[in-house]
């Protein structure tokens, strides 16, 4: 399943970002030569290289900067975007998308189900040390990330409802449908490594996020129709049609929001590559 081996390699990943470190002289005779000392590359003296100072600078008042950049992750692939709101503080934001397809088997019903990844969100991007570490409380705006299938129980099969175990009729073999959604917003929290727009005047970064929203307890659907046997096939019974049955079926889609249930807290990480104007 390749969005399985995406997930595993992503988590095997490990990144780190290095930070450069500039000191003021301890004997600066005066403001000026400070500065000109902090803009000069290293073993220089200074005048060559105002340009580092410069970015610096220029990045330190809210939105005078602006970085694009995408990513992968566990929300999908994802377009992002920054500007600086300080020169500790970044406003991000960015879209993700993903589909997926792939025939599963659930209590002897087989699915056709679709993962389908589409979200919004925005964070505020703290860099307690000024360097590339950050802390980014922010939220999913948007989240219309959703499984939705189709389900088919060929006639003469056994699957269980309920703990219950019935036979797919071959006349009138069940059929259905299901879906498992979350809340339209939720909120988020990360850490990482990799500031979008560099305070020391580079262009590129390499973003590293891992966090995690909270996008409540699953919303399942399951709806089943056609008719239902007793495994020996000695009877049938319309699904539609008999409570019995359909209280099995709502049992069912109960269990399949518990086993969902630990989703609620979803597990953030991704991998980017950004470009600062």
């Amino acid at each position: 399943m390749s969005f399985a081996r995406l997930i595993v390699l992503l988590s095997l990943f490990a990144s780190t970002v290095f930070a450069q470190q500039l000191t003021l002289p301890s004997d600066s005779s005066s403001s000026m030569s400070a500065v000109q000392t902090l803009a000069a590359p290293a073993g220089e003296g200074g005048g060559g290289s105002g340009r580092t100072a410069a970015a610096a600078e220029m990045h330190s008042t809210p939105f005078s900067g602006f970085a694009i950049g995408a990513k992968v992750g566990l929300l999908g692939i994802g377009v992002q975007a920054a500007t600086p709101l300080s020169h500790r503080l970044n406003l991000s934001g960015g879209v993700n998308f993903f589909s997926y397809t792939d025939n599963l088997t659930s209590d002897g019903i087989p699915y056709n189900a679709t993962l389908r990844f589409r979200s919004g969100e925005a964070s505020l991007d703290w860099f307690p040390f000024v360097h590339s570490f950050h802390i980014s409380p922010g939220a999913l705006l948007y989240n219309g990330n959703q499984i939705t299938a189709s389900a088919a129980v060929p006639g003469g099969t056994t699957f269980t409802l309920n703990n219950v175990t019935y036979m797919s009729s071959t006349t009138d073999p069940v059929t259905g449908n299901g879906s498992l959604k979350f809340n339209k917003a939720a909120p988020k929290v990360t850490v990482g490594f990799g500031n979008m727009i560099p305070r020391n005047g580079h262009h590129f970064s390499m973003p590293v996020e891992l966090g995690v929203a909270y996008v409540g307890d699953p919303k399942v659907v399951l709806d089943l129709n056609g008719t239902a046997c007793d495994p020996n096939g000695a009877y049938c019974q319309s699904i539609a049609s008999t409570p019995q049955i359909e209280a099995n079926v709502l049992g069912q889609q109960m269990k399949i929001a518990n086993d969902a249930k630990p989703a609620r807290f979803y597990p953030i990480l991704s991998l980017g590559l950004a470009y600062s104007f």
